[in-house]
């Protein structure tokens, strides 16, 4: 086992990876719910950007239901964000489900 050899490959890993979390933040990931009524974007660090309601679901009778859209919205967007890093990241690591990547 050559370990100069072991660590330069774990050091290229790591600025790889290191690429890939800079290319997560710049990507956007947009999910909506209620036929398009809420729509949520995200970033492929699982960070909210944006939150889009048209005023047509805004009831003051049924704030409820309005806050199912967002939570179903934003909870598909961050769900998205992390299959989109995941997947990424896997190229990486070659599926090896190193532990804190995410």
């Amino acid at each position: 086992m050559d370990v100069g050899k072991l660590m330069k490959q774990a050091k290229k890993m790591q600025q790889e990876m290191a690429k890939i979390q800079e290319e997560l933040a710049g990507e956007r990931i947009e999910a909506s719910a209620g036929g398009g009524a809420v729509k949520v974007v995200a970033n492929g660090k699982q960070e909210l950007l944006e939150v889009k309601i048209d005023s047509e679901v805004v009831d003051s009778d049924d704030v409820g239901m309005l806050q199912d859209l967002v939570l179903a919205a934003a909870n598909e967007a961050l769900q998205q964000s992390r299959d989109l890093a995941a997947q990424r990241l896997n190229s990486v690591t070659g599926g090896m489900g190193i532990p804190g990547l995410m």
